[in-house]
């Protein structure tokens, strides 16, 4: 006694004989992040979880909140033009990579891309902010932010070598593939 075999079914597209081209997937960008309450921007919203630790997204919401008084207090504008030209400033443009090329190391130049330069720029603050001690972080915060403002600061200095580094390093950039 033979099986018998139900027939399997077709679906719609191959009963029309069409094959339509598949959408392409939308970019990520943010991630489900969203702006924060009291600027409603999503860099404001970044720049606070990057400084959160174990957690603690309140406490990180007040430092940054209470340095953005103590900017607006000390350069009577809006506080937000000052930290995102702060975050300009201090963004790098090109920075060096380790490659390996027949035995040798080579520091190449590479320019980085706008997400990269985002997330160092936002280190490069807090690690200076945080290396300042002595005083509480938000008087810290707000110290590096108006120093980033005036293109001085530590994470000025950061960026500025960055920039020597790869300049010096300009020999090499026909290495970067």
């Amino acid at each position: 006694m033979a099986k018998k075999v139900k027939p399997t079914r077709k679906s719609k597209m191959e009963t029309q004989s069409q094959i339509q081209a598949l959408p392409t997937a939308p970019r990520v960008t943010g991630r489900g992040l969203r702006p924060d309450a009291r600027f409603n921007d999503l860099l404001c919203s970044k720049f606070i979880n990057c400084m959160m630790r174990k957690g603690k997204k309140t406490t990180s919401q007040a430092v940054f909140y209470g340095a953005m008084k103590i900017v607006s207090e000390k350069t009577n504008t809006n506080p937000l033009d000052i930290f995102n030209t702060a975050m300009n400033n201090v963004k790098p443009v090109v920075e060096v990579k380790s490659k390996r090329v027949g035995g040798a190391t080579y520091q190449v130049p590479v320019e980085v891309n706008r997400k990269r330069a985002q997330s160092l720029a936002i280190r490069w603050i807090l690690e200076a902010a945080r290396g300042k001690k002595g005083r509480p972080m938000a008087e810290r915060l707000a110290g590096e932010l108006l120093d980033a403002f005036k293109k001085e600061g530590a994470a000025m200095t950061k960026r500025e070598n960055t920039h020597k580094m790869a300049e010096a390093n300009k020999a090499f950039a026909h290495y970067a593939w």
